[in-house]
Formats: C-alpha cells, structure tokens, sequence
C-alpha cells in the first residue's frame, strides 16, 4: 500500500486542493512545493487513491457531523428571512452548551434557546421541539427562540405584539389587574383574565401567568397584556387533539367550568361536555351545586358523543355500582316495605325505599275510594308503608300500593264485656191497645147483639 493511501496523506492532499479552489498558495515560503517533489507516476497513484474518497468511512465516529444536509430533512429549507416566519416552528436539538440548547430549524444560521425554559425535561441532542423565533442576534449569527408557549425575559426592547411573557399582579385598578412584567408596569383588563366573567379580580393579587402582549408602545411606556388571549389559543390547540381521541364509554378527566340549574359543562381538554343533573347520582338532587362546584376536579365517564353538532354528553353516577342491579334480590313483589315520599305529581306519588330506588304510587293506588288530590292522603317526606305490585329493573320501575287488599277481611272489633245489671222495665199504666186478650166480651155487647 503507498504512503498516500494513508489517512494523514489523505487529509494532506483535501487541504491542499482546497487552498488550490481557493487560489491560496500551495506552499509557505521556504517550503518546497508539493508538485515538484512529484512526477506523473506519483499524480496517477493520488487519482487512484482519492477516487471513490469517502471521510464517513475513514472517520465513522463523525459521520453524523459529515452529512448536515441529511439531517434538515426534517426541517423546511431556510434562507433569507427565516427569522421572520410566523409561528411555531418544528426544530431539531443538535447540541446543548452551558445555559442554551442549539435548534436546527434548517436556515442558513442555528437557532438557541435558554435552557431554563424547559424546566426538568430537558431535551437531549436529536429530540425535536416546537419552538418561535423571537428575532435575529447579527452579533452572534444566531436565531434568539424561545420554547412554545413558554415566556420570554422582556424589554421595552423586544417586547411586541404577541411575545408571551410571565406577569405579576400587584393590585386591582379600575377596569383590570396592574401587573409587572420584568420590572415594567403593565395592564391587564378585567375581561383578559379568563375565559369565564371574573367576578372578584382581588384573588388573584400576588398571583404570577403566563400573559400574551396585546399593546406596547415602548415610546410611552404603555403595556396591555391579555391572559384570556393565551388561553384561548392553547384551548384551541387541544381541542383538535382531543376530538382525535375522544371515545364514547372512555372514562376521562375534567375540570367543572360552569354550574347551571341542569347540570354542569365540563372541560375535558379543549371540548365542553355536558354532565346533566340526572347523570351526577343515583340518588335525586335538589342542587347541583350540593354535588360539584367550579374549578373542581372531575372523573367523568363519556355517554355520548355527537361529532355533526359537536357535542359530548357525560356520566358521573356511571362509575359506580346501579342500584337498580340488585332490586330484585332485595324486593320481593306482593311484600310490603318503608319508604319515603320524595314528590307528589297529579297522577301519584314517589316513594323512595333506599336511595337510588323510587317507586309511583298511582293515584288509583291511594285509597279504596275515589281520591280527587293526591295531597288529600299523603305529603312530602311522609314515612308510608308500601305494598309493591310490579318490579321492572330493566326500565327502573317499581309500581306500589297503599290500599288493603280487595279480598282482605275488616279486623273484628272485641266487645268489652259488661257485669253491670239492666235496669227493670218500668210498669205499664196505659192498657195495651188492639187484640182479644182473655175477655169474652172485649167490646161490651151482649152475645145476642
């Protein structure tokens, strides 16, 4: 094998063919030049060595270094103006220095973000993240980003329109929140703080968000920010994501948004669904508000889904045990049972035996005789002895009775007995009228008359 054959000769001669496509002299004064230590054998014997030259296979260790442009392939192809595009960006993590993870967005410079914007999860080299550029450093040739939906350190220098920075409210004012950001004063309106009407904006005094920049003029020192903004679009993000995913019968964590007379809405990442007053409990509720409250953490179960109006109906009382399941080895038809009269209607009354179980007493079913007001024989949460006449656990129905069976005798009632003597007839003074008697001559004719 010849000399040039070797890796440091190799390396020798790309040097020198590159100071030769660079019209760079060949040689340092008092060198020797290269080509006149050669002859045409030598020069036949350098093609054939560099022909088919490939570095990956002499310096496998670097061959993800030697092939950069295989790796933006992942990325779009960047140029002039990169800096400027809109919007999250996919990027691909090609190293970590110090405090700043470099970001192969595929443009013409890297990008860097502060490393302290991801927290814990800290990336490793190769990963790919979502990320926005902020502006360009001509100082250092590098693209300043900074992590999706993560906040930025501001200025009255880079603060604009749609930078998401992180706010510290130090007092309510007139209409909204005075916030400081970064040392610089700032505004929030009272309707930017959350997707729902604030009420009380004093709680959330001390509090520290993520806000998105919705005005600044540095020249005046004025700064509006918005939190409702933000919301809003990381709402929006992970609706799409969740409609993907979303299954009827899943069972799914949620956050109570809002408490109305028929139920609640719960958001279960992005999408509302509905958990209605019927689907809280087995037992009837009175108040929604007794069972959940706004803000409140939920494990909800998905009844139905409906993807053309977009709607999601939800269960709580589904993850436990039914009641129902049990009702005929508990209740026997013909046998009698307590029970409490939760609601009157006109055509009955409601009993509840145990909680969960409600069964109609028919208006028919109340008296013997004709009942013209159900309130006429029972009132609400009256304790009253049931009879059941039909049980229906597949359409949860129990149909009960008050009345004494048709075919049921009347109770004897016992005399006492008394020892006390009846009084003596009084004696007659006026002579009975009518009738013969034993006088012969009743009517006092002779017998010849």
């Amino acid at each position: 094998m010849s000399d040039f054959t070797r890796p440091n000769a190799i390396d020798a001669q790309i040097d020198a063919a590159l100071r030769t496509a660079t019209r760079e002299p060949l040689t340092q004064p008092g060198e020797v030049s290269f080509k006149r230590q050669s002859d045409p054998d030598l020069e036949a014997e350098l093609e054939a060595a560099m022909a088919g030259f490939d570095a990956d296979t002499l310096y496998p260790g670097n061959a993800g270094a030697r092939s950069r442009a295989t790796d933006r392939e992942h990325v779009p192809k960047g140029g002039v103006g990169q800096e400027s595009r809109k919007g999250p960006q996919q990027g691909k993590v090609i190293a970590i220095r110090g405090k700043s993870v470099f970001v192969d967005l595929g443009t013409k410079s890297e990008g860097v973000v502060p490393v302290d914007q991801f927290g814990e999860a800290i990336p490793a080299p190769g990963d790919m993240i979502e990320v926005r550029v902020d502006h360009f450093d001509t100082a250092e040739g590098l693209l300043i980003l900074s992590l999706k939906g993560a906040a930025v350190e501001a200025n009255w220098e880079n603060l604009r329109k749609g930078l998401i920075v992180e706010a510290r409210v130090t007092k309510v004012n007139k209409g909204g929140l005075d916030v400081e950001v970064d040392g610089i004063r700032g505004f929030l309106p009272i309707g930017q703080i959350d997707i729902n009407r604030v009420e009380d904006a004093s709680i959330y005094v001390t509090h520290k968000f993520r806000v998105v920049v919705t005005e600044v003029n540095s020249r005046e020192k004025n700064l509006v920010v918005s939190r409702r903004d933000l919301l809003e679009q990381e709402r929006a993000e992970a609706r799409e994501k969740t409609w993907k995913e979303l299954e009827e019968g899943q069972v799914r964590t949620g956050v109570i948004r809002s408490v109305k007379d028929f139920g609640a809405f719960v958001d279960l990442g992005g999408v509302d669904g509905l958990l209605h007053i019927g689907d809280m409990s087995w037992t009837r509720l009175k108040d929604v508000g007794d069972t959940v409250k706004p803000g409140q953490q939920v494990e909800v179960k998905i009844l139905r889904i409906d993807r053309t109006t977009q709607k999601v109906s939800l269960g709580l009382k589904q993850l436990t045990p039914s009641p129902w399941d049990l009702v005929e080895d508990k209740y026997e038809r013909g046998q009698s049972y307590t029970g409490r009269v939760t609601r009157l209607m006109e055509f009955g009354a409601f009993v509840e035996l145990e909680p969960g179980i409600e069964g109609l007493i028919h208006i028919s079913e109340l008296s013997p005789s004709r009942v013209r007001r159900v309130t006429d024989i029972v009132k609400p949460e009256q304790v009253v002895e049931v009879r059941i006449l039909k049980i229906e656990p597949e359409l949860k129905k129990i149909s009960l009775s008050i009345k004494p069976l048709p075919n049921a005798a009347p109770e004897p009632v016992e005399e006492e007995e008394d020892d006390t003597p009846l009084p003596p007839k009084p004696e007659r003074k006026i002579p009975l009228k009518g009738g013969l008697g034993n006088d012969p001559n009743p009517f006092g004719r002779s017998p010849t008359a």
